[in-house]
């Protein structure tokens, strides 16, 4: 089973794709001053579509293992390798013996080239869906928005949204 790892960071400031307002008067856009963030982080089963999702204060050491013994808790059985950046919490020396204790094979995506990440993929297009334009009156309810929209989507949608589907994903011949 070939999955993918990346997280985005949320924080209380929506992103602005396109403001409308009346003809002659000025669009409203909210200024927050808190500068907590929220981390999502998905792992999406570029097969089947599958995903699970974890939100957290902060992406640390702690952070990634739980999502490792999410992902083994949750494709139970299954050989599983998976793709990832190298991120701190990810490349720590007691992140990779937890995920060679379940089994998990890691496969380091090279520096700088998050078109080759599906997850990063995804995060482009579903956080101008789910939050663009909107402020969200919490940090958590934003953060939960987010993930809701991706639990959501079918699991065909969320592989297309990740260019899966796309004649030049560099994985394709995989998955035939």
């Amino acid at each position: 089973m070939i999955l993918f790892v990346d997280s985005i960071v949320v924080n209380e400031i929506p992103p602005l794709r396109a403001v409308w307002a009346p003809i002659g008067q000025q669009a409203r856009i909210p200024i927050i001053a808190a500068h907590d963030v929220r981390v999502l982080t998905s792992v999406l089963n570029i097969q089947s579509g599958d995903c699970v999702l974890h939100i957290s204060e902060r992406y640390r050491q702690a952070d990634f293992q739980t999502v490792l013994r999410l992902m083994r808790t949750h494709w139970r059985g299954w050989h599983i390798v998976l793709f990832l950046d190298k991120h701190s919490a990810q490349w720590a020396k007691a992140s990779r013996r937890l995920a060679r204790q379940l089994g998990i094979q890691l496969r380091w995506l090279p520096t700088a080239c998050p078109e080759l990440n599906v997850v990063d993929q995804l995060w482009r297009r579903v956080t101008d869906e789910a939050l663009a334009n909107e402020p969200t009156p919490t940090l958590v309810a934003t953060a939960q928005r987010l993930a809701d929209h991706i639990l959501g989507m079918s699991p065909g949608e969320r592989r297309r949204q990740a260019g899966i589907l796309s004649d030049t994903f560099w994985l394709r011949r995989v998955l035939h």
